[in-house]
């Protein structure tokens, strides 16, 4: 896969995904504007898209890491690697958190809206707020391991999934020659998947028409205006996270932020228009093979990261939590919200494999805290889509630059191909 090197530079522009992401994001924008039931209507297109992707999550991710520990064949390489990531993911994503807590404080888009809870209309929050059930220490841990060995992959979980995966390639290392057959069908399987991905990539355009017309459509500029304050403060930190974290991170690996950013503008303008970072996993772990990271390392780093390295879904509850709290009067000394902290940092791990991951762990984590109105989650339902359109790209640029720090730091980072690579676009 790592020959596979994209070549949209070379084409016409607008034969390029991403001009046609693009121009197919402003159609659904005015669509959405003008004719807001019609393009309300348009939402099939881009749950269709979204789901035709998710359906091969699962298998590239067996078959990703299933090769990616066989390729690196060496138990204590695996384990490092795997640890370093972890370490990597918590520090970035508490300063994520941190973040969020210290912008919203500064800037208070929630002070004086003097809301009551018991004005409050929750009735579409139930469901959701009822799936917080099943968020704790406990449960989380044991949803890792899967009831039965296809269940995984028929749910979608994809920390079960990661679990089988790295169970099976363990195995097949210990197996010596004898797994290398099997080896060999999972590199073709996965070559075939990627292959399937690349033909369903050609409905992307159409996948982010329906999605934005939608998004337009149906809460429009009355859900930005009416919490406008929020929305600019979120996209505010995103970016500065983005270029004043993540940033300086990426230059010491040799990628200059703007010049990445470039180099996957194709895979964040879906992301942005489909607000679901699954929708290019595939295309990630080809990009990434291809700036010079190792195939292993990437097998383990990027599947791992959309689990555990979720920046822009940090800063998301961190923004969220504390603006519920300012909205409705709910005082947070400084305790409580360091307590609150501590509380996201599990939370925020929770968010892998649950349907609307974001808006639940939220109500999880309002609900774990116990100082915040949990009912109170409604008030940002209606511009949760437009939050994730910024805490989706964010999560993506935190995991291209995680998978360039740890192939950095096992020296496995092939820094010639990666400025070859980032300024052949």
């Amino acid at each position: 896969m790592s020959g596979q090197t994209t070549t949209s530079a070379k084409k016409p522009l607008l034969q390029q995904l991403w001009m046609q992401v693009l121009i197919a994001m402003g159609l659904g924008i005015g669509l959405g504007h003008f004719y807001p039931q019609l393009g309300e209507s348009m939402q099939p297109l881009g749950d269709a898209f979204i789901k035709a992707i998710r359906v091969m999550i699962a298998p590239i991710i067996f078959c990703t890491v299933i090769h990616g520990i066989a390729h690196v064949a060496d138990f204590a390489k695996v384990g490092r690697v795997a640890i370093k990531a972890l370490v990597y993911f918590e520090i970035v994503t508490t300063i994520a958190l941190v973040i969020g807590l210290v912008s919203i404080n500064l800037f208070q888009p929630g002070a004086g809206m003097n809301i009551s809870v018991a004005t409050i209309d929750t009735t579409n929050v139930k469901p959701l707020i009822a799936q917080t059930q099943n968020i704790g220490t406990v449960s989380f841990l044991m949803n890792i391991i899967p009831s039965t060995f296809v269940g995984a992959f028929s749910e979608g979980n994809v920390l079960q999934i990661l679990f089988l995966s790295v169970l099976s390639g363990f195995a097949l290392i210990s197996l010596g020659d004898y797994g290398t057959p099997i080896v060999r069908a999972v590199d073709v399987i996965s070559k075939m998947l990627f292959k399937i991905v690349a033909i369903i990539m050609w409905a992307a355009p159409i996948g982010a028409f329906g999605a934005m017309a939608f998004t337009v459509g149906k809460f429009g500029a009355g859900s930005l205006f009416a919490l406008s304050k929020l929305l600019a403060e979120f996209y505010a930190t995103c970016l500065v996270f983005v270029f004043l974290v993540l940033g300086p991170i990426a230059h010491w690996c040799g990628a200059p932020i703007f010049k990445l950013i470039r180099y996957i503008r194709e895979e964040l303008l879906i992301c942005f228009a489909t607000t679901s970072s699954e929708t290019v996993l595939p295309r990630m772990i080809t990009k990434m093979e291809s700036l010079g990271c190792e195939r292993g390392i990437v097998g383990l780093v990027i599947p791992t990261g959309y689990s555990f390295n979720l920046d822009g879904t940090c800063l998301y509850l961190a923004a969220a939590a504390i603006f519920l709290a300012q909205a409705t009067n709910t005082p947070l000394d400084i305790t409580q919200q360091i307590g609150l902290l501590f509380v996201l940092l599990l939370t925020s791990k929770g968010a892998a494999g649950i349907a609307g991951a974001a808006f639940v762990v939220l109500a999880a984590t309002l609900s774990a805290a116990g100082t915040i109105p949990v009912a109170s989650v409604a008030l940002i339902l209606g511009i949760h889509r437009l939050m994730s359109e910024g805490l989706t790209p964010t999560n993506l640029v935190g995991n291209a630059v995680a998978t360039l720090v740890i192939s950095k730091w096992e020296n496995n980072l092939d820094h010639t191909q990666l400025t070859a690579e980032l300024n052949r676009l």
